[in-house]
Formats: C-alpha cells, structure tokens, sequence
C-alpha cells in the first residue's frame, strides 16, 4: 500500500502562509509545498516566497507551465476543442471565464492526484469555498482562523510583504482584472512598469479588460481623480 503524502498548495498570500507554519508549529506532516508561477507576481510577493523557502525545510516545488508563462495563454495559446476554436489567445480573464485559475489548478495536481491529502489556505471566513472532497484539507477552517487572524499571525512572524496588505485587501496577480478599482489604482499610482505591462498586454488581447470598462476607461478615470486631487491642494 503506497504511503499518503501531504501536499501544501501555497500561493505566498496571507493564508496560505499562515497555514503552512501553523502545521509546521503543530508538527504536523508536510510532504512537499507546491507553488504555481505564471509570472504575474508582485515584486514583493516574489521576495516573500522567497524568504519562506529559505525559513523551511521542507521540500519546496515552483510549478511553472512548460509551454509558457500568463502572457503566453493570454495572447498566443489557440484554442482546438469547445467554443472559440482557432482564436488566438485566451484573452483577459472574468469571473466566468477564470482561465488562468484552471492552469494554476493543474500545474498544482501535477501528478499528485493519488495517495495524498491536499491542504488548502481557505479561512474560516470563506468556507463556503471549501469542496467537500476526501483529499482535500482545510486547517485554517478546522481551527477557526479567519483572514485577519491569518495576517495578524503572519505579522507576528515577521512577514510584511513589504507593506502590500497595508495597500491593498487581496495580494493577488497583480495584473488581475478581478481586482477592485482601488486595488488597481495602486498599481496604476504605485507600480508603472507593472502598469506599463498590463497595458502593452491589452493590446494583444482580444477580450476587454473588464465587462464594464476598458483599461484605457480605467487609465482615463485614475487620472481625473488624480487631477482633481492636486486641485483640491
């Protein structure tokens, strides 16, 4: 009988965090950590998975997609089977066609679909996420711990993401059209290379940025309020 591993899935945020060095101060087992790159990362959430790899020993796995990064499926991948055959890229993702959470999914079951329970950073206050498979564990949920919980403990390691969760409530892909219009704003205000990125992007995409409003749209309004800002000094 083939021994069940322990999978951490880990995407550098604040619970996830949270949850792998709480199974580690439990000594709970942790067979390997997996965490799914497509190179849409902050600055400071690269340097933060960074200083936890080299807190833990624990093997630790960067699962990137051998036929290219988010710019890659967004503007070159051609679709063969389903609906929009032979378009060229997929295009900015929404909350209906979440592309780029289905290839992060995948890169994380890379041949670990057998034999293993998979621990999850969901918290106590999102368990409506939680799907009600044998395989998959939610310590976070088990042990009541919220989302401010999960930050608040983290800061008390000494994480800080370089001031990220002080700027912005979710530190996802920094270039995520699902994000809110404040969050934008800081990458707008704050990241202009970032910024700069996602709008050379646009331009190859054949999907809007978001359903209600382009990037240009969004551009043209950060820029008023930033106008009527220095107006009003």
């Amino acid at each position: 009988m083939l021994e069940v591993r322990h999978i951490v899935s880990f995407s550098g945020g604040k619970d996830s965090t949270a949850m792998l060095f709480k199974m580690i101060e439990k000594d709970m087992p942790i067979d390997e950590v997996v965490f799914a790159d497509l190179g849409t990362e902050f600055p400071e959430m690269i340097k933060h998975i960074d200083k936890v790899k080299g807190m833990i020993n624990v093997p630790f796995t960067t699962e990137r997609s051998a036929r290219g990064d988010f710019e890659y499926w967004m503007t070159q991948r051609v679709k063969t089977k389903g609906t929009m055959c032979d378009e060229v890229g997929y295009g900015w993702p929404d909350m209906s066609y979440r592309w780029c959470t289905t290839i992060k999914t995948n890169l994380l079951d890379r041949g670990r679909r057998k034999n293993c329970f998979r621990y999850q950073g969901i918290a106590s206050d999102e368990a409506h996420r939680v799907k009600n498979i044998s395989e998959f564990k939610y310590p976070l949920v088990d042990w009541g711990m919220t989302e401010a919980d999960c930050l608040e403990y983290c800061y008390s390691l000494g994480f800080d993401w370089g001031g990220l969760y002080k700027k912005m409530s979710r530190v996802s892909c920094y270039l995520c059209p699902l994000q809110s219009l404040s969050e934008l704003k800081v990458v707008y205000t704050e990241y202009p290379e970032l910024w700069a990125n996602m709008k050379r992007l646009d331009g190859m995409s054949r999907r809007q940025f978001r359903t209600d409003m382009s990037l240009n749209e969004i551009e043209k309004r950060f820029d008023t309020g930033l106008s009527q800002l220095k107006l009003n000094i």
